[in-house]
């Protein structure tokens, strides 16, 4: 049997990409998003592939939208193989530039939305006798750059609460992955708050410069997955830092850090090139 998975914020980005994926493997595809319009589209899109595709309003603030969607698929798919919670936002800026209701709102969407999906479909998941949470976090979640603290201590928290069920879910046979993607091409910018337009500017120039695209994280992450990795880790140089920083005395990753850092900023500076 085909597999049934459900990925909110399915309608754009990372998340679209990876409907596709599941899509073209032959996987019944539901996409939970806020975005009605762009989730039609996508059902459209998607239903080339001949498998089943359907879009329900899903905003990951609100448990009840959660709960709507896993008693659809219990009623019209029987229940629900993959959950992946990818839906997120981005902010950037300073601690003492970014307000609390900032980070209310990103913690609202990129922490407690995982939860609530977590939370959720546990209990199908433990009717069924098994299923798989892929949570999307980011690299922010490992290594932490300045100036956006509101966006690492979310995506850190993910990874935290990731390996937290991987144990906690095991003697149910519940499989829980975290994938972990740096910068790529994406709409992330669209979603962003930022406390100061510099930090906005970076932030847009690293995603719009990044020479991957979302449809190959999908791909990396899909492989991942199907490969049975907890960790997927999409970018080498992602990897690299990782391992730095578990190895490396504090100090001297740290000063790595920062020539990464300024390497950056460089980047950032130079026209960028025309395609």
């Amino acid at each position: 049997m085909s597999r049934r998975v459900f990925i909110t914020g399915g309608a754009s980005g990372l998340g679209r990409a990876l409907a596709e994926c599941f899509a073209k493997e032959g996987a019944s595809v539901c996409i939970g998003d806020v975005d009605d319009a762009q989730g039609a589209q996508a059902v459209e899109a998607l239903a080339g592939h001949g498998w089943p595709v359907h879009f329900l309003h899903c905003d990951v603030t609100r448990e009840s939208d959660l709960q709507t969607a896993a008693d659809w698929l219990q009623q019209a798919w029987g229940g629900v193989d993959v959950v992946v919670n990818n839906a997120g936002v981005a902010q950037m800026g300073g601690i003492a530039d970014v307000s609390l209701a900032d980070w209310q709102w990103i913690v609202d969407i990129n922490l407690l939305g995982v939860v609530r999906g977590c939370k959720v479909f546990t209990p199908l998941f433990r009717r069924q006798g098994g299923g798989t949470f892929l949570n999307i976090a980011s690299m922010a979640g490992m290594i932490h750059l300045p100036e956006a603290a509101a966006y690492n201590a979310t995506k850190a928290a993910v990874v935290a609460l990731s390996e937290t069920l991987q144990l906690e879910l095991e003697r149910d046979g519940i499989q829980v992955a975290v994938a972990c993607p740096a910068f790529f091409r994406s709409d992330l910018a669209r979603h962003m708050r930022a406390a100061t337009p510099d930090a906005e500017r970076t932030t847009q120039r690293l995603v719009e410069r990044s020479r991957v695209s979302a449809e190959e994280v999908a791909r990396r992450i899909h492989r991942g997955l199907n490969q049975g990795q907890a960790h997927i880790l999409t970018h080498p140089e992602g990897r690299t830092a990782w391992r730095l920083k578990r190895w490396l005395p504090h100090r001297w990753y740290l000063a790595t850090l920062r020539r990464r850092m300024a390497q950056l900023q460089l980047r950032m500076q130079r026209p960028a090139r025309s395609a």
